[in-house]
């Protein structure tokens, strides 16, 4: 039977890919979250070329992108999701908001067929969400903006050390895409050489 073979694939690739989380998924919060990559190896590591995923755009404009990710074993439709994301919603969207789009809608395609840790939503949704909803560190990103001297810019690195520091432990993604608005606001205040 086509669908029983479809549906035995589909129950050996997720039991790997249950298998293969032991040290590879992000602990967010207490929860442990796979990333969309490890979602993608995994699945096509076991299904091969019966896989097949096609994303399309949905809608762009200079705001806002919105995709869908459609997912096929053996040309049978199995999943789908979807995706938005802000150009606005940080650094790397400025310029690869389609990108991480596709990601998004990938995994979170992936993640309804059963590729899942502790919820639908990728370590990098999650973390990108709490880097938005973490008062502290888009307060702190507002300080280094305003940062006027180098004296000023040392306060910074004072005040926000342990901050930075359970950030890095707690949610090492969250605390990469910080890094890169820090590099960012950095190298832009040593070009104004304020530092």
């Amino acid at each position: 039977n086509y669908m029983a073979d479809i549906k035995d694939k589909l129950v050996q690739a997720v039991n790997e890919f249950k298998k293969s989380l032991d040290g590879q998924t992000i602990p967010i919060h207490g929860k442990s979250y796979a990333t969309v990559a490890l979602r993608v190896a995994v699945a096509r590591r076991t299904l091969g070329t019966a896989l097949d995923i096609v994303t399309k755009t949905v809608s762009i404009d200079v705001n806002t992108v919105v995709m869908s990710s459609d997912i096929y074993i053996d040309g049978v439709h199995v999943s789908t999701g979807h995706a938005e994301e802000k150009r606005s919603a940080s650094k790397i969207n400025q310029t690869s908001a389609l990108e991480n789009c596709e990601t998004s809608a990938t995994g979170r395609a992936l993640a309804f067929l059963g590729f899942i840790s502790d919820g639908i939503a990728s370590a990098e949704e999650v973390s990108a969400a709490i880097v938005q909803q973490d008062k502290k560190i888009q307060t702190a990103l507002k300080e280094l903006e305003a940062v006027s001297h180098k004296g000023s810019y040392q306060e910074w690195l004072t005040r926000n050390k342990s901050m930075l520091g359970e950030l890095k432990l707690k949610n090492p993604i969250a605390y990469t895409t910080f890094m890169e608005d820090f590099k960012s606001l950095k190298t832009n205040l040593q070009t104004k050489g304020v530092i």
